[in-house]
C-alpha cells in the first residue's frame, strides 16, 4: 500500500573501488548502506529549509548490473512528503525533492564514516590482496569530492509509485536473471 501523494525514485550507488571491500564483508556493508542511505535522506529532508518532515522510504538492495557484473546500489522510493515532529504532512514543493549534489556529498560522508567507524570496532576485514594501510589510502580517496564520483540520481517525480513498486518487486522477486532468458545451462 503506497500513501496518496507524489513519489521519487531515487537510486544510490556504491563507487566500484569499494566493490572488493563489498565482497569480503556484504553482510556489514549491507547494513552499512542502508543505514547511510537512510540517514543521508533522512537528515536531508528533517532540515526545513529542503521538506522539514521524516519522508516514508521503501529501500531495495540490488547488488548486479544490467551486464551482471557486480553493482551494489540501493533503490528506494521516498514519499513526495513527510511528517514533521508536530504530526502535520508537509508536501515537497515545487516537485523537487533534493538537490544531487548535496544529496551525494552527505551521502559520501556518511557512508565514508560508517565504513571508518566498522572498521575501527573490528568489524570489517581488509579485502584479499590488499594492506590496512592501502585501505585508509582507498577511503582518504573515495572522501574527496573531486577524485570519485558516488552516484546519486533522483528520478522525476511520479503521480503516485506504484510504477516503482512494481519494478523493484520484479527484481525482489527473482533473480539477476530471468529464466526466459537462459540459452543453456551445464
Amino acid at each position: 500500500r503506497l500513501l496518496a501523494c507524489d513519489h521519487y525514485h531515487v537510486i544510490f550507488t556504491l563507487p566500484h573501488e569499494l566493490n572488493p571491500l563489498w565482497l569480503a564483508n556484504v553482510p556489514v556493508m549491507t547494513t552499512l548502506l542502508f543505514q547511510a542511505v537512510r540517514d543521508t535522506l533522512g537528515t536531508l529532508l528533517a532540515d526545513p529549509k529542503y521538506l522539514g518532515a521524516q519522508p516514508g522510504i521503501l529501500a531495495a538492495l540490488h547488488t548486479w548490473s544490467q551486464t551482471l557484473v557486480l553493482h551494489p546500489h540501493l533503490h528506494c522510493l521516498v514519499t513526495g512528503g513527510g511528517l514533521t515532529p508536530a504530526g502535520q504532512w508537509v508536501a515537497v514543493r515545487h516537485g523537487f525533492l533534493l538537490p544531487a549534489r548535496v544529496v551525494m556529498a552527505v551521502f559520501r560522508g556518511k557512508m565514508l564514516d560508517a565504513i571508518r567507524r566498522a572498521w575501527t570496532r573490528g568489524e570489517l576485514v581488509v579485502p584479499e590482496g590488499l594492506r590496512p594501510q592501502q585501505m585508509l589510502n582507498l577511503l582518504n580517496r573515495l572522501g574527496h569530492p573531486t577524485k570519485t564520483r558516488w552516484n546519486v540520481r533522483i528520478m522525476e517525480r511520479y503521480a503516485h509509485g506504484a510504477g516503482v513498486v512494481t519494478y523493484l518487486a520484479r527484481y525482489l522477486r527473482g533473480g539477476p536473471i530471468k529464466n526466459g532468458r537462459l540459452v543453456a545451462y551445464d
